[in-house]
């Protein structure tokens, strides 16, 4: 078979399984509105929870940022990228989650990779949640450690698989809110078994770092769990782009010799950790309290009015909603019949969610109002 049939062969199957990836240009995506081709939609496909991307105070720190260091950072932090402004982010990151050291990466999926890349050895054992974001579980496959995964949020799975040491080291990955279903992991049972047994624990807490625990400091601060690794970014609450590593000295410095993510990688701007940093002032403001208990109640009205409908959510008190539909042409139709309708919405389908369970991962954000809300209800009861 040539490169090109086996390229072909693959996108046909794609194709007829209705799980056909498309990318659409839009002139505005990140907030309340999405614009493309001179309409507008409310946009329920945002990770925007908080509505900062499109903060006066975030967006003046970026254009600052630019004006002192430029648009670029000029190479990778190991060379001359690493600015002052990267390092008093990171500090800033250390002090408010209760860590020695922050380390800087490009993206979350550049973090989670790079951290179990670097520490996974052939010895190791990773047990990941079943349903770990791509990247958590892409690396452990990738790594020469054994890969074992639990049953989602079982902590009993969890435990038994912890009872027979291997030779190396033991690392639980799971997340703080899962990015497909939105429910939370008992962090503090998992913390405690892992501990039990001697095993260290990573946690990516994308979705809710910002969001929850106190000023914003995630699922772990919520459930009073620090793990040895904690991964948090800024593509959703911060609504910027890139991630940082929470962890002690020796680790820190342990990634900065051996994380090839970060070693080999151009740094962020310089401004965009300006912007960071303004954006972190406002998470832990009064504004940023604000607009999470705005963010709670769009949430609350959601599944009151979801569940007076008898549509089928997933156990989710975060801003992410799914409504599982099942097969995929039963969610793009429906995903179709909402955008009709003025909501934008997005079907998501295997392979990133099981077979089976297709559905519209609607996401709420501080940025809405209450009348979009009961829109989005309205459209829904009309669309079924």
């Amino acid at each position: 078979m040539s490169w090109q049939q086996r390229i072909d062969d693959a996108l046909n199957e794609r194709r007829a399984a209705d799980a056909f990836r498309r990318r659409m240009a839009v002139e505005h995506g990140a907030g309340r509105w999405l614009e493309r081709d001179g309409q507008r939609w409310l946009n329920f496909s945002s990770n925007d929870y908080l509505g900062l991307s499109q903060h006066p105070q975030a967006v003046a720190a970026w254009q600052k940022g630019a004006v002192r260091y430029g648009v670029g950072s000029g190479g990778s932090g190991h060379v001359s990228g690493y600015t002052v402004a990267h390092q008093q982010l990171e500090e800033t990151l250390a002090g408010w989650l209760g860590y020695p050291r922050a380390l800087l990466f490009i993206s979350g999926f550049a973090a989670n990779q790079a951290v179990i890349a670097a520490l996974a050895g052939k010895d190791d054992r990773l047990m990941a949640d079943r349903l770990s974001h791509a990247s958590l579980l892409e690396a452990a496959s990738f790594s020469p450690a054994l890969l074992r995964r639990f049953t989602h949020n079982d902590v009993s799975h969890l435990q038994r698989l912890l009872t027979s040491a291997p030779d190396g080291q033991q690392l639980a990955i799971t997340e703080g809110i899962f990015s497909m279903d939105g429910d939370a992991a008992p962090l503090a049972s998992i913390h405690a078994v892992t501990r039990a047994s001697g095993a260290w624990l990573m946690v990516d807490d994308a979705h809710g770092i910002g969001v929850t625990g106190a000023q914003g400091r995630g699922s772990c601060d919520a459930q009073n769990v620090r793990p040895e690794l904690l991964v948090v970014t800024f593509g959703k609450a911060f609504g910027q782009s890139g991630a940082a590593v929470l962890c002690s000295d020796a680790v820190a410095d342990y990634l900065l010799q051996f994380a090839r993510h970060l070693i080999y990688s151009t740094a962020m701007p310089p401004a965009q950790a300006v912007a960071l940093r303004a954006a972190l002032e406002i998470i832990r403001s009064d504004d940023g309290e604000r607009r999470r208990e705005i963010l709670a109640g769009h949430i609350r009205a959601f599944r009151h009015g979801a569940q007076t409908l008898g549509l089928t959510l997933t156990d989710s008190q975060s801003a992410i909603q799914p409504l599982i539909v099942g097969e995929n042409d039963q969610a793009l139709a429906l995903a179709q019949r909402l955008r009709e309708q003025g909501c934008w919405v997005t079907a998501i389908r295997p392979p990133t969610v099981p077979a089976g369970t297709a559905r519209l991962r609607l996401t709420l954000t501080a940025a809405h109002q209450a009348q979009d809300i009961e829109q989005l209800l309205e459209v829904l009861h009309a669309a079924r």
